[in-house]
């Protein structure tokens, strides 16, 4: 067997790895450093911070005399408060029976209410806080796009292009640009090789050519997804699919769906020299503007402008803004995902385990820092949500059990705390299996 032969597969799957132990590592940090200090703040003493699990590589004890460690097995972490008896926050009663008033008091079973259900909630709402920060400071660095339309750098081209860095646009084709921008005329441009642009260059008039502004050319690949498998990078071309040659990104997606899952030949222009790659189409289901879900196929390639638009700043309020919207959407989209799995809508292959975030995680990483830091950000949101589901060992069941409290006067028994603790732990497992599932058999 070739040793050396293995390397480059070796390579990617470490690359993988990494990416995704990375990306766990912030976002569990942040998780259980917002019950750690919210937990603080209203009294309760943590025992250990933990990043990871499993045996313990390197700990040290701070003035708090909290215990922080790294632990061997880094798919998670937990804080153990005072007076817990594992990492999901049991009650150790033999320990707290043992304790004064008030050093009890300084347990999470016995502190207040509201000081339990702060401390619990904080995990999600740090990781929420995490993702609204990331959206933010990405909108805050790429800006937004200059009006009028202004070209800031042109990607590589085959082809004659004319067109300038600096140029602002004002008509293509033939077509004037509107004040809605070049959006509102996408769809009667010309589908041609060669379009002529007037553009203002040095303060006149000037004409140039280029290609159809929504090109076939891939901005970004879907990880797992057809192109992804079959080796598309962004930046390729798309000039021909099925010998048919392609001029805006529009026809790419009317012979993808005409395909249907057959087999689809695509000429691929890529830093200078001509590739053919095949490929089939996967059937995936899309979430509606309106509501709902759709299933159509894709290829799973995002488009984009052949130049990049000159960018002027974004107000710090309006990007907070933008990026608590991007927050609100993620959340939106997964719960009606969820709905739409459970009722049979879609397909529950839309429900991906811990190999598939692998995945994603080596191929967003791949695709640039930004990728992977927006990533970031989406997971964050998505761990934030799931631990909010009302779940026995999950945050969010914690959080019903203080609401019984509340209404109740007393907390729930801790023989029927075991027994629900078990079965949301048994959920929570068999979910796992489920989801792993998908990841190696779903196409």
């Amino acid at each position: 067997m070739d040793i050396l032969a293995l390397a480059p597969g070796l390579g990617g799957l470490l690359y993988t790895i990494a990416s995704f132990v990375v990306a766990l590592i912030i976002i569990v940090a942040v998780h259980e450093y917002g019950h750690y200090i919210v937990g603080r703040w209203s009294g309760i003493k943590a025992e250990v911070f933990s990043l990871g699990f499993g045996p313990v590589l390197a700990s040290r004890v701070d003035k708090h005399g909290t215990r922080w460690q790294i632990a061997a097995l880094p798919l998670g972490g937990y804080v153990k408060f005072l007076g817990d008896s594992d990492a999901a926050s049991g009650k150790d009663a033999e320990a707290i029976d043992g304790l004064s008033d008030a050093d009890r008091r300084h347990t999470m079973h016995g502190a207040p209410l509201w000081a339990r259900a702060a401390t619990v909630a904080a995990g999600p709402v740090f990781n929420f806080i995490l993702s609204i920060l990331i959206f933010t400071a990405v909108i805050l660095w790429e800006g937004q796009p200059k009006e009028p339309l202004t070209i800031g750098q042109l990607q590589d081209l085959p082809g004659n292009v004319t067109l300038q860095a600096g140029d602002t646009l004002l008509s293509i084709g033939g077509l004037d640009l509107p004040e809605e921008g070049l959006s509102a005329i996408r769809a009667d441009l010309p589908k041609e090789g060669s379009l002529e642009y007037v553009v203002l260059r040095d303060g006149r008039e000037v004409t140039a050519f280029g290609p159809n502004p929504y090109l076939p050319l891939v901005d970004q690949v879907a990880p797992r997804s057809a192109a992804y498998e079959a080796g598309i990078r962004p930046g390729d071309v798309i000039t021909a699919a099925d010998g048919v040659p392609v001029y805006a990104f529009s026809q790419l997606v009317d012979v993808v769906k005409d395909a249907e899952g057959a087999p689809i030949s695509l000429s691929v222009w890529r830093d200078g020299q001509d590739l053919d790659i095949t490929l089939n189409a996967k059937r995936v289901d899309e979430p509606l503007p309106e509501g709902g879900f759709q299933t159509v196929w894709r290829i799973g390639v995002v488009g984009g402008l052949f130049f990049g638009a000159a960018t002027e700043s974004v107000g710090l309020t309006e990007s907070l803004g933008a990026g608590a919207a991007q927050l609100w959407f993620l959340i939106e989209g997964s719960v009606s995902g969820l709905w739409h799995m459970i009722t049979g809508a879609i397909s529950t292959c839309n429900m991906s385990g811990p190999v598939g975030i692998a995945e994603v995680s080596g191929a967003m990483a791949s695709q640039g820092a930004q990728n992977f830091i927006w990533f970031i950000g989406s997971l964050s949101a998505a761990v934030g949500l799931l631990n909010l589901f009302p779940v026995p060992v999950l945050d969010g069941g914690h959080l019903v059990f203080f609401a019984y409290e509340a209404v109740a006067s007393k907390p729930p028994s801790d023989k029927v705390l075991r027994v629900l603790m078990a079965a949301g732990l048994a959920l929570i497992l068999s979910l796992m299996v489920f989801a792993l599932g998908n990841d190696l058999f779903c196409p």
